[in-house]
């Protein structure tokens, strides 16, 4: 059964939306295609007719959650994107979370376009972080930019790298946390 564009492009959404979420979940080699069109809700069958390989889908997947990760940090203060990012709600949901902290770890094994975009995606955080900070007017500004992104990304992966009830596990996202917390205070005037 032939399916209309407008089908094509709602069903091919889907599919990049489910791999998103599934990718971040468990990373992209744990991902079957198969599967993912399964847990989309459509046949294995139609995959080939909306991408070219899985690898052109971890691509746009990427693309479209990072792209999602930034937009919802515009309406969120640095302090309260802080709070939230070094939580164990976040912490806890990988196929919701951050992009960056679910999958460098799987980036830094795959082509050059997935690293691309990560790159991007790192550079963006960034950029919004400096952006939300005032960061033109404080001085060494990139370095201690990037040093809270990497605190960031870095804590999360700690923490989940750890078994659940380990206390370390959430040891690292509070002595990660009241650092950034107290360096915003002490720096940052907004």
């Amino acid at each position: 059964m032939r399916v209309s564009k407008a089908q094509a492009q709602e069903n091919r959404a889907r599919v990049v939306e489910t791999a998103s979420a599934l990718f971040r979940e468990r990373g992209y080699d744990d991902v079957g295609v198969a599967e993912l069109m399964a847990a989309a809700g459509l046949t294995h069958g139609g995959f080939y007719n909306q991408f070219e390989s899985k690898a052109a889908l971890m691509s746009e997947a990427t693309a479209c959650s990072l792209s999602r990760s930034n937009m919802r940090m515009a309406d969120v203060d640095v302090r309260r994107f802080i709070e939230h990012y070094l939580s164990r709600e976040h912490r806890d949901s990988r196929g919701d979370g951050c992009t960056i902290a679910a999958l460098s770890g799987d980036a830094a094994r795959q082509d050059d376009g997935i690293k691309n975009l990560f790159e991007a995606g790192i550079a963006g955080l960034a950029k919004d972080l400096g952006d939300k900070l005032g960061a033109d007017n404080l001085p060494d500004t990139r370095a201690k930019v990037l040093s809270m992104v990497a605190h960031l990304v870095g804590a999360v992966m700690l923490s989940r790298a750890c078994t659940d009830d380990a206390p370390i596990a959430d040891e690292i996202l509070k002595a990660c946390r009241a650092d950034l917390l107290a360096q915003l205070s002490g720096t940052i005037s907004k």
